[in-house]
């Protein structure tokens, strides 16, 4: 007899910390189920993806990279936020087996800046990918003022800030301007100088992995205000537990949690 479950795939995958946060939870709320790491390649999407909508117990699955842009066209339906951002990270099978996409990296974005955005900040936006795409829906939603979107190709940081309808400029320059939010959304690639920051100023690390990055040390090393990664991909996953699994993740957990995600 089987249980209920739901998957990450992505190429490469095995660094991926979803099994343990979403085990943990369904532990914690004696919920009868799994979840699963698989590794897809890009020219394996459809066949997954069709090999599943047959399976009675599977409830769907997170997307990583590569795959969160170029796995929509496979999906039956998508909301407007994923369709808005261009990427899925998280597919929900429903009736008949008819797949549906949305983006929790928005509801990880949102609920990890929870009362810090406000309308007319300036925000500088590091990167110009799903990631960044997700960060800059939420930007636009909450009436920022201006966004510097840093990225190494030109043409995808002009594309992102007109496809959000953002006022701000395009730039590959690795100095931080003046700004009262930062955001990282890219991998590693550069030093970020951070001079030009007010003590004021915030900056939030999408990215969890490596969990201290340069950015967030040079932040904390000036006093700054700072938001981790591991709190992004909290939020994000508990979006998609309740998706998959039909109930809320436990917040009283979240401490534990994150000393399991930190050893």
């Amino acid at each position: 007899m089987g249980v209920p479950y739901a998957e990450v795939i992505g190429d490469p995958i095995a660094h991926s910390k979803s099994p343990l946060i979403h085990k943990f939870w369904l532990e914690k709320l004696g919920i009868e189920g799994d979840y699963r790491a698989v590794r897809v390649a890009v020219d394996e999407l459809r066949a997954y993806l069709e090999s599943r909508r047959s399976d009675r117990y599977w409830r769907g699955c997170n997307v990583t990279m590569p795959h969160k842009e170029r796995i929509m066209p496979f999906l039956d339906t998508a909301t407007r936020d994923a369709t808005r951002i261009g990427a899925v990270n998280t597919i929900r099978k429903g009736g008949n087996g008819r797949l549906h996409g949305r983006n929790t990296d928005l509801h990880g974005v949102c609920r990890s800046l929870d009362h810090l955005i406000e309308p007319g900040l300036h925000a500088v936006l590091i990167g110009a990918g799903g990631g960044a795409r997700a960060a800059a829906r939420a930007l636009a939603a909450n009436g920022v003022g201006e966004v510097t979107v840093i990225n190494r190709s030109l043409e995808r940081a002009e594309k992102l800030l007109r496809d959000f309808h953002l006022t701000g400029r395009a730039t590959a320059e690795t100095s931080i301007p003046t700004a009262d939010l930062v955001i990282n959304a890219a991998p590693p690639y550069a030093s970020f100088a951070l001079d030009a920051l007010g003590p004021r100023a915030v900056i939030f690390d999408m990215v969890y992995s490596p969990r201290e990055g340069s950015i967030l040390n040079e932040a904390r090393g000036r006093g700054l205000r700072v938001v981790d990664g591991l709190t992004m991909l909290t939020h994000q996953a508990g979006e998609a537990f309740s998706v998959f699994f039909k109930r809320a993740r436990p917040p009283e957990a979240d401490a534990e949690l994150r000393e399991l995600l930190t050893r």
